[in-house]
């Protein structure tokens, strides 16, 4: 026995003081005997803040006074912190705030009226970003379990993120969300699994302190303590309240009365597809613009991808019996295939929909004994990736703050002024998430308000749009947020990482871009070059007499030749046209320095080409003309036509869904 009690704190003290953890299975060791000379000479001399230095075996090692996460380590020699943390909602902002709290050293119960939503059961059970600001948060809070979250989640932010016209695809602004990170010492943005996510939190704060079936329906603050009913009709008491019940919270409609949410203005379709896109090494997530509605699409790993559809429209919405994916095609036609092969890859019962709501922060959040935290405070758009993020930055700062009072109070020798402490929680963090609910408005905002050309939404004046005259707007929104994104992101992404306690302030090894990066973001051209799929020619025109894809070869040295009749002996493959339109020999076309060309070979009737942004032009006898994904190509005639796309992972569909495809690739 007194061999284990040396070893299990001989190697605590030890990787603690230098800083490192061992791989040891704590399980395998005997806990030490609160009897052991060694362990009542530590803590005496501990709880004076003393540091105790002994040997073993010829090594020293010294063992510091414990942090409040420590408190439990010892057979409970050490006292809980006496202040009972009463959590009212189990989701993501309540379990990260408990935890945080118990970490702490306070003691915690959280009342969750349905366990099975904790473990990620519910119906909106869809990946969740946690961007570099929550991620250093978390890693303060615990950091085995930010670990174990980003060893799990699907990094994104060491690629290209951003906004692209929705209708041809083209990017419009770019963001570089792994610069902010690095520069702090900061880990890189991922996307989770909510389900996972609040497995590991409900883990890790332990299922003895989550109560299921404990709906809070009524609260009593008497000013010496809090009194939580259940629907059950049971009741408990506590030192303080923490509402983080979500966005319809009871516990924020007893403190300041029924307050209707916000309608946005958008109802939204989700979705996860098992779908891989061509570009997935380079591209993250972007959001796809348009006039009264928009899309957005992140990578969540294991070859799925998770997308959200925004239509402006009045809330209480109903679809006909498996109507969403219909009525969505509807609505996007005509959109880039980045956005329309993910509808069409998700089966149509994995298709949720939802009116969009938020809060408007208040610059009161609590009263008493009472504080709310998250949603409940201050639900946001989902258009900044920052309403969970939000939720976790407030757990760090409630906890930090508990746990400031109580040395306060130690210190004084007076009880702990919880109401002191709850006010400041809130004055610290109101003025950032307001600016950040804000954003997130906005966002939207300039996401469905945009407009590519002069004429959209103009109603008689739409014909304007035929010319690609470029809207005002466009121009001087791109302006706008090319000045300002950086600073924003830097902002927004560094959180408050320079106040965090509790973690080294450097980043991961493994947080790592590609090498091009930098390039991908000045360069659209090596953006293109870094996509990895096949290269097919998709038949549009009635005279093409073919009904199939044709893949591209992409080796330089066998080029693929056009015409009515190209010849036989060619060194690469042939497409044949049986057209009056089209010359015998009539064009080609060939692989380059990752890129493809096309060159007319004095056709008769012409080679011309459509591209991203609907300008027709015709292409040069014997001048190889660059062309690019979603281009259309014509020899001769518009019904000899075939138009350019990039695959990768072509999506399983049903016969009726494949006509569907079939309608909008000729569209």
């Amino acid at each position: 026995m007194a061999s284990s009690t040396l070893c299990y704190n001989s190697l605590n003290a030890f990787s603690r003081t230098n800083q490192f953890s061992l791989p040891i299975n704590k399980d395998l060791l005997i806990p030490p005997p609160e009897t052991s000379p060694f362990l009542t000479t530590r803590n005496k001399l501990l709880r004076k803040n003393k540091t105790v230095r002994f040997t073993v075996n010829g090594a020293t090692a010294t063992a510091s006074p414990p942090q409040a996460s420590e408190t439990a380590s010892y057979g409970g020699s050490e006292k809980r912190k006496q202040v009972r943390v009463l959590v009212a909602g189990g989701g993501i902002g309540g379990l990260v705030f408990a935890l945080a709290a118990k970490r702490k050293g306070f003691e915690v119960m959280v009342f969750e009226k349905d366990l099975s939503a904790v473990r990620g059961e519910g119906q909106y059970r869809g990946p969740i970003q946690i961007q570099s600001n929550a991620l250093a948060a978390l890693e303060a809070i615990d950091p085995d379990v930010a670990e174990e979250v980003m060893r799990v989640g699907c990094v994104t932010g060491d690629r290209i993120n951003g906004l692209v016209d929705g209708v041809s695809g083209s990017w419009y602004v770019k963001f570089d969300t792994f610069t902010p990170a690095v520069e702090r010492g900061l880990p890189v943005t991922r996307v989770i699994s909510r389900m996972t996510l609040q497995q590991i939190l409900a883990r890790a704060v332990g299922e003895d302190v989550i109560m299921n079936e404990s709906n809070v329906v009524n609260f009593l603050d008497d000013g010496s303590k809090v009194t939580v009913e259940l629907q059950n009709g049971k009741k408990y008491e506590g030192d303080l309240l923490v509402g983080a019940d979500g966005i319809w919270s009871k516990v924020r409609k007893q403190l300041f009365g029924p307050k209707e949410a916000v309608y946005s203005g958008y109802t939204c379709y989700t979705g996860i597809a098992d779908f891989v896109p061509a570009d997935i090494e380079s591209v993250g997530y972007r959001v796809f613009l348009g006039h009264k509605q928009y899309f957005v699409s992140s990578d969540v790993g294991s070859g799925k991808m998770q997308w959200y559809a925004f239509h402006k429209e009045a809330p209480g919405g109903v679809d006909s019996p498996n109507g969403k994916k219909e009525r969505l095609l509807k609505i996007f036609e005509g959109w880039c295939d980045n956005a329309l092969d993910l509808i069409l890859a998700t089966e149509e019962e994995a298709i949720l929909r939802r009116d969009i709501y938020d809060r408007i922060p208040t610059l009161t959040w609590g009263k008493g004994r009472v504080t709310l935290l998250g949603d409940s405070v201050h639900a946001m758009q989902p258009n900044m990736g920052q309403g969970g993020c939000m939720a976790i930055e407030d757990s760090y700062q409630l906890a930090w703050e508990l746990e400031n009072a109580w040395e306060q109070s130690v210190k004084s020798g007076s009880r702990i002024d919880i109401d002191s402490c709850l006010r400041s929680y809130e004055r610290e963090r109101r003025f950032r998430v307001a600016i950040i609910h804000g954003m997130a408005r906005m966002a939207a905002l300039m996401a469905s308000t945009y407009k590519a050309y002069l004429g959209v939404g103009l109603g008689p004046l739409e014909f304007l749009t035929k010319f690609r005259i470029p809207h005002p707007g466009r121009v001087g929104g791109r302006f706008f947020v090319d000045m300002m994104m950086p600073s924003m992101l830097s902002w927004v992404l560094g959180g408050n990482s320079s106040k965090l306690e509790g973690r080294q302030l450097s980043c991961r090894l493994s947080d790592k871009a590609n090498d091009q990066l930098r390039q991908w973001f000045e360069d659209d051209d090596a953006l293109e070059r870094a996509i990895s799929g096949e290269w097919i020619l998709i038949p549009c025109g009635d005279e093409t007499g073919l009904s199939k894809p044709i893949c591209l070869n992409r080796d330089e040295m066998k080029p693929c030749v056009v015409g009515s009749a190209p010849p036989e002996e060619s060194l690469g493959s042939s497409i044949t046209i049986p057209s009056s339109q089209v010359s015998r020999v009539h064009a080609r076309i060939n692989y380059k320095d990752g890129l493809f060309f096309l060159t007319d070979l004095r056709s008769e009737h012409g080679t011309w080409i459509t591209d991203i942004e609907g300008k027709r032009y015709r292409v040069p006898p014997n001048y190889p003309a660059r062309i690019h994904p979603s281009d259309v190509i014509e020899f001769g005639s518009t019904k000899a036509s075939f138009r350019i796309k990039v695959t990768r992972s072509v999506p399983r569909v049903s016969k009726k869904e494949g006509e569907q495809q079939q309608i909008l690739l000729k569209v």
